[in-house]
């Protein structure tokens, strides 16, 4: 009865989906109820690696990730996991042969974050971006265009530069967090003890340039994706915007982010826009 035990793991990347990503969670809800679970099985698998290295200052983190990755090569190996989140993604590893160079290079630069705590040049950045949220679009693109090869090769970079996007917004957002807490700075060429208007602006100017590739694949996603995505990019769009607008030093001190009355709010504009065929 092994079937009871898959839908106790899908259960479980699901309730990790919506436990820790409100937003993501909702952008979830709007793909075709076809590829929804597969996408949920991946989120499960990155959340919980990104949490070893980020959040469990208590214990080793090194023997926990070790750990993890392990099991992670057994699961895939064997078609089955103990562990229901690393049980979830193995099946979606296999249902949409997601190769292994996707997921090893995300391990890569969540083991980064175990040690490096600054990033000096472009291509230290850049790696560590295709590894920490490329590769995760890619994932995704694979469940999004069901085995569908040609298709994949025609948007892998647009959603290569939507995962960028979304990772730059991020670290954008969590500036404080990530400098105070765990003394990191992805930015290079960036002193973020002073960080200036010029240098926001020039993030932010970069991130827009990421969007609007980003968004040309969008347009071409097949129909049980579309939505979702899209969803996803309106929400981080604002949160973008707003961040444009909030002055350096406040971003250095604060957290921004887009209260849950806006967040429906933008799920009602990217709900017409898609009805009006606008995406």
């Amino acid at each position: 009865m092994k079937v009871i035990f898959d839908t106790v793991s899908y259960n479980c990347s699901k309730i990790v989906t919506n436990s820790y990503s409100t937003s993501f969670s909702l952008a979830s809800k709007m793909l075709s109820n076809s590829i929804r679970q597969d996408i949920y099985n991946i989120y499960g698998f990155v959340r919980f690696a990104d949490e070893i290295v980020d959040t469990f200052h208590d214990y080793n983190k090194e023997v926990l990730f070790n750990d993890f990755e392990a099991e992670m090569y057994k699961a895939i190996e064997n078609r089955i996991s103990l562990n229901p989140i690393l049980n979830s993604f193995q099946q979606t590893v296999h249902e949409y042969n997601i190769q292994p160079e996707l997921y090893e290079a995300f391990m890569k630069s969540m083991r980064l974050d175990l040690h490096k705590t600054k990033y000096l040049t472009d291509q230290e950045y850049k790696e560590y971006i295709y590894g920490s949220a490329d590769v995760v679009g890619l994932m995704c693109l694979k469940v999004f265009v069901n085995g569908d090869e040609e298709k994949y090769n025609e948007l892998k970079e647009s959603a290569m530069h939507l995962g960028s996007a979304f990772q730059k917004v991020n670290f954008l957002r969590d500036l404080k967090a990530d400098y105070e807490d765990l003394d990191r700075t992805y930015f290079p060429n960036t002193d973020l003890k002073q960080l200036d208007e010029a240098s926001k602006l020039r993030i932010i100017k970069e991130i827009e340039e990421d969007f609007e590739k980003g968004l040309v694949g969008i347009h071409k996603l097949p129909v049980e994706a579309k939505f979702g995505v899209y969803t996803a990019f309106i929400y981080y769009k604002k949160l973008l915007k707003k961040l444009k607008k909030t002055p350096s030093l406040e971003i250095k001190n604060t957290r921004i982010r887009v209260p849950n009355y806006q967040k429906f709010g933008l799920l009602a504009k990217s709900y017409f826009d898609y009805r009006l065929n606008l995406i």
